[in-house]
């Protein structure tokens, strides 16, 4: 392994981990077991903290290759709650509406979820890390203030009902979609489909390209992983990336 030239590692991000913070992690038991101080590092596509499942980490050279690994499909798996919705589309922030449920059936959701395939247009959600005049979205959002954000052209490809509870009013979708697709939005414009809002109440993303969650490595068997791979580049890192 050369960390220095390049590696592209895969990890099964966390609940509660930002992006940010994995990729901190990774650096920093890199720069540890190279013995330097600093390796260039980077991630191909956010996750947000409530979300877990494959995240795709470059290091060195290869950050390079970012972009080009961030336009792959990705595959999600996501469960929504019916009739309630929050400010966040998801459980960052609680329930600031609810909304009567008796109407929906399994076959008025198949029938909703038909409309979804398809390019589209989609409003990303305020806590993203959309930009806005030159700041996140979501430093703008958790201050309270208001955010536009203009709608984005996207692809989604499957869209699989996997469970429906009328009891619970909740329901688990598989989605497969292109670069830039908003999980946490696409709930929320399903539940104003349904005339009942919606929020995200877990997601996972189970595939990118053709790397699958199950074979991504956990962050706490890294340094095992580390201890176990011959490395070339202990004494080449440092000036590398100078």
């Amino acid at each position: 392994m050369n960390f220095t030239e390049g590696e592209i590692l895969y990890f099964d991000k966390p609940l509660t981990w930002t992006s940010f913070n994995l990729v901190a992690r990774v650096r920093w038991l890199l720069c540890k077991k190279l013995g330097v101080k600093k390796l260039k590092v980077g991630h191909a596509g956010t996750l947000d903290p409530l979300a877990t499942g494959v995240m795709i980490i470059c290091t060195g050279r290869a950050t390079k290759r970012i972009e080009e690994l961030q336009a792959h499909i990705k595959e999600y798996v996501a469960t929504l709650q019916l009739g309630s919705t929050t400010p966040s589309f998801d459980l960052e922030k609680p329930i600031d509406a609810t909304y009567p449920t008796d109407h929906i059936t399994q076959k008025g959701v198949l029938e909703v979820l038909k409309t979804f395939i398809g390019q589209i247009e989609q409003v990303p959600p305020s806590f993203s890390a959309c930009k806005v005049e030159g700041k996140r979205a979501y430093h703008l959002a958790r201050k309270g203030k208001e955010v536009e954000l203009k709608p984005k052209v996207l692809v989604i490809d499957e869209i699989e009902l996997l469970d429906f509870n009328p009891d619970t009013m909740q329901m688990t979708i598989r989605v497969v979609c292109s670069k830039g697709t908003y999980i946490r939005a696409l709930a929320r414009d399903i539940g104003q489909k349904l005339g009942s809002g919606a929020h995200l109440i877990a997601l996972r993303r189970t595939k990118i390209n053709d790397v699958r969650a199950e074979d991504c490595m956990k962050i706490e068997d890294f340094p095992q992983w580390l201890d176990q791979q011959e490395i070339e580049d202990l004494k080449t890192a440092e000036d590398g990336q100078r």
